[in-house]
């Protein structure tokens, strides 16, 4: 299926690894052009020189923290400069930081940060970009908003807020035809993931545990699949959704994980 995304242009937050990387290389391999961000420019560059050799599109490499929001505008106006557009933004950077009630005030506001806010300024600079190319949004989330998990109330109540500028985003652009998704995982295997479960005495054991709750296949949902999701509704093939919550997740959240 053709997808229409040759010379689109595509940010993806959070994408020198795991999900972000593999959404970065799924636009990449539907011609997509896009700008690869993390913490360190020497990691981004090199990310995007792979995908540009590998692919035959071009590719940015940008290395900032997304914690300060000068830094988001600096991407947009690179992305800009360079290429011209932006026709997709995908927020994803982020991760679980285990910031509990016994961290207190200053820690949860870091998380948030970290976690929430470089949400909001991405698509704060990027508006008027994406107003002129009728572009999409795609917000990466996480099944800790809607099940809980315990010791994460910084990470978790960053993914609920997720949840909730998805569709007060979707409503907000409407007039501009401005789609706005968020696609959502529970337990998706990542180089982060592995090393987390190799903390354990015994990460097999520990890994079984997992998978064994995950009704579809009791497996992980690969990276791979998370991005088909991501290209798919950030494409014209989904020219007609939008405010919605799409779960790749092997049925975790919603399905009955006795079964």
């Amino acid at each position: 299926m053709n997808l229409f995304l040759e010379n689109k242009v595509a940010i993806i937050t959070g994408s020198t690894q795991g999900i972000g990387e593999a959404i970065a290389v799924a636009f990449a391999a539907e011609g997509a052009h896009t700008v690869i961000t993390g913490r360190n420019q020497e990691r981004a560059s090199l990310k995007a020189q792979e995908i540009t050799e590998k692919f035959g599109v071009e590719s940015l490499g940008i290395g900032v923290d997304l914690a300060q929001a000068q830094n988001c505008k600096k991407i947009v106006e690179a992305t800009l400069a360079k290429f011209g557009s932006i026709d997709i933004l995908v927020n994803n950077a982020g991760g679980n930081d285990t910031v509990d009630l016994d961290a207190g005030p200053e820690a949860f506001i870091a998380s948030l940060n970290s976690n929430l806010v470089h949400y909001y300024s991405m698509v704060h600079f990027a508006k008027q970009a994406l107003i002129k190319s009728k572009g999409n949004i795609v917000n990466i989330g996480s099944k800790v908003a809607n099940l809980g998990q315990g010791k994460t109330s910084g990470y978790a109540a960053a993914k609920g807020a997720i949840q909730g500028l998805t569709r007060e985003w979707a409503v907000d652009l409407l007039d501009y035809e401005i789609r706005v998704n968020e696609v959502i995982p529970a337990e998706a295997w990542t180089e982060s993931y592995k090393n987390w479960i190799n903390t354990f005495p015994d990460p097999e054991a520990k890994l079984k545990t997992v998978t064994d709750k995950i009704p579809l296949g009791k497996r992980m949902t690969t990276s791979e699949e998370l991005a088909n999701m991501v290209v798919f509704v950030a494409s014209q093939r989904a020219s007609h959704i939008t405010g919605q919550h799409l779960y790749v997740d092997g049925g975790y959240t919603h399905l009955d994980r006795s079964i």
